[in-house]
């Protein structure tokens, strides 16, 4: 098929045709889909017999790049969706019990049974917040501890990717010297120790020591969480397998564990490219990429077959153009950031896949970092820029800018990270290491500031010599904040109503905003030490989803009635930083992109009813 591109600057357009030979397009070929005409089921029960509700259980196909995954029901009994013919690897998993496999050759209908045995050294199964609520904080120094292990030795990846491992106090001393001068992908920063983690790298490697050294742990694993139930117990993933990234120095394009086996605990993350991802109204996923290669910017993937194409945006140094943020409008159109040489906007319509590049013009902020991209309800885009935001009209094609009133402070600057725009429409950004909501008003052209407060509690733990360090050496980071901070990452709006929800990360919380008073109301998640959001995106019925990245589990909550609903996922070390739904006539598909196990999940859900038929097919 034929795909074209068009940049675009507020002085100068490009015509398609100069751009057209710079999109390349590449197809990594899966086994095409047959009929779904395989009905596969069983029931999980335990050593002694007992039915298991809530287990995990996902099939694969020989050679396929698809996962399908369900959960039992109280019964212990399982249902798949109608899958293609073919030979299935069967993969059963509950924490604290080993993985159950076996190969099921499907045509027509098949059933295979499991027997889950327990296992005696779980921890590599465990997601980041059983391993966090595990930590010792009963006393008020191990408070202390525990939470710069939450907030800063967990900043950049889960806490099950450091915990599954064991080490003495030396071999913690070390690690934490090599985190407190890398940044977000594991790369030596050229840049002073971040200033937290040094100042407390004495005491935090002998914390860490007694709870996951050689000797005697002092975690408690007491709080393990209930297993999928009701409405949580009812849905389905299709994960897709992605490719490796080639410039990772990996073998093959696959790596030894991406999650889907817990028992090998939480992957590396090596190689990974997923960023976001959206669903387009076809029931496509697509997704952005982050890091330096030289294949894609944008990737869409057949949700039929597993099949992947590549758009390559020309970027700097002969890389693809590096993508981040992105939306699908009202309209189906994706937007995302982009670097083609200076941070602008693409817009893709997935019908015809013809790609449009809009540049801010000289003097204005480009697009950059850790970009992120909202609509409001005027039809405008809403993206992120290093020092504030950038809103752009697409029907005059052109940008607008908006600064952050505070952005320069006495110990450095806060960036702008998660961005997401209003019904009104008014642009919100939070300064993450600031604890600072920007916003931006296009009635006015002006940009006020909304400062959240510290969180008492955990200033209330901190010596007088420990606040003063704090007050007067830390600058902001986006990676090592100090105690009190809430940690505003990314952001979303409900497009219905006057109301903005922050995923307070640090906080474990989100702040429900007023989008017309600026009034803030605090909202607990339900375990506010481990559960820390990343995202929120807000769906037609006013229900705030947030992906809590560490968990593998995404959350919804419900305003009307203040009840929150987990959902498990069914890869272990996930890391899922953004999440969005798709709403069409046909239901809602919720996007998850696997930062670390590289892969792109779709979760899809299943009434009573389309359970009552999915038993009446098996039997």
């Amino acid at each position: 098929m034929k795909n074209s591109m068009r940049m675009h600057s507020a002085i100068l357009k490009v015509g398609v045709s100069a751009i057209t030979l710079a999109l390349g397009s590449v197809m990594i070929c899966a086994p095409a889909a047959l009929a779904a005409d395989a009905i596969i089921s069983g029931v999980v029960k335990d050593a002694s017999g007992a039915p298991m509700g809530g287990v995990t259980v996902s099939a694969k196909a020989a050679g396929s790049t698809i996962t399908t995954s369900v959960y039992t029901d109280e019964q212990g009994a399982y249902y798949f969706p109608g899958l293609p013919a073919g030979n299935y690897r069967l993969r059963a998993q509950a924490v604290t019990y080993e993985t159950a496999t076996n190969m099921v050759a499907a045509d027509g209908k098949a059933k295979q049974d499991f027997a889950m045995k327990p296992i005696k050294d779980f921890v590599k199964q465990l997601p980041g917040d059983i391993l966090l609520a595990a930590l010792p904080s009963d006393t008020p120094e191990d408070a202390r501890m525990h939470r710069l292990v939450r907030s800063n030795c967990t900043a950049c990846h889960s806490a099950s990717y450091v915990l599954q491992h064991r080490f003495d106090e030396e071999g913690w001393f070390k690690i934490l010297g090599w985190m407190k001068q890398v940044n977000v992908y594991g790369i030596k920063a050229d840049r002073p120790p971040q200033d937290v983690i040094d100042h407390n790298q004495k005491e935090l490697a002998a914390y860490l020591a007694r709870a996951r050294g050689p000797g005697e742990s002092s975690m408690k694993f007491d709080k393990m969480r209930p297993r999928p139930s009701g409405e949580a117990a009812r849905v389905v993933f299709r994960e897709y397998d992605v490719p490796v990234n080639p410039l990772s120095g990996l073998p093959d394009k696959t790596t030894t564990n991406d999650g889907s086996d817990w028992a090998l605990g939480t992957p590396s993350g090596i190689g990974s490219v997923v960023h976001d991802s959206w669903v387009d109204r076809d029931g496509n996923p697509w997704f952005t990429t982050n890091v330096p290669n030289r294949t894609s910017s944008l990737t869409k993937i057949d949700a039929k077959n597993g099949e992947l194409k590549n758009f390559r945006l020309p970027g700097p140094g002969g890389f693809a153009g590096p993508t981040h943020g992105m939306t699908i409008d009202p309209k189906g159109l994706i937007w995302f950031n982009v670097n083609t040489g200076k941070g602008g906007l693409g817009r893709m319509d997935p019908k015809t896949e013809k790609v449009d590049v809009f540049t801010p013009p000289e003097g204005m902020m480009p697009t950059g970092g850790a970009t992120t991209v909202d609509y409001d309800g005027k039809g405008r885009i809403w993206v992120s820029a290093p020092e504030g935001a950038l809103m752009f009209d697409p029907v005059a094609e052109k940008f607008s800018e908006f600064k952050s009133p505070t952005f320069k402070t006495p110990n450095g600057n806060g960036v702008t990270y998660g961005i997401a725009a209003d019904r009104d429409g008014k642009g919100w950004w939070a300064q993450m290491a600031l604890d600072i909501i920007g916003i931006g008003d296009p009635s006015t052209g002006k940009s006020s500031d909304l400062k959240l407060l510290p969180i008492k509690s955990e200033l209330d733990l901190l010596s007088p010599s420990d606040r003063a360090f704090y007050d007067k050496a830390v600058a902001p980071d986006f990676n090592a904040p100090t105690p009190w901070q809430q940690g505003p990452r990314r952001m979303g709006t409900d497009k219905n109503a006057d109301i903005l929800y922050i995923a307070a990360s640090w906080g474990g919380h989100f702040v429900k905003v007023n989008t017309k008073t600026n009034e803030t109301t605090t909202i607990p998640l339900p375990n506010p030490k481990a559960n820390l959001p990343y995202h929120v995106h807000v769906d037609s019925k006013g229900a705030a989803w947030t992906n809590m990245w560490m968990t593998d589990q995404v959350a919804r909550y419900n305003p009307t009635d203040n009840k929150w609903t987990l959902f498990d996922l069914p890869t272990r070390g996930g890391e899922v930083r953004y999440l969005s739904i798709m709403e069409t006539e046909k239901g809602a598909q919720v996007a998850l992109p696997y930062f670390r196990a590289n892969k792109v999940a779709v979760m899809t859900f299943r009434s009573e009813a389309d359970m009552q038929s999915a038993r009446a097919a098996a039997q």
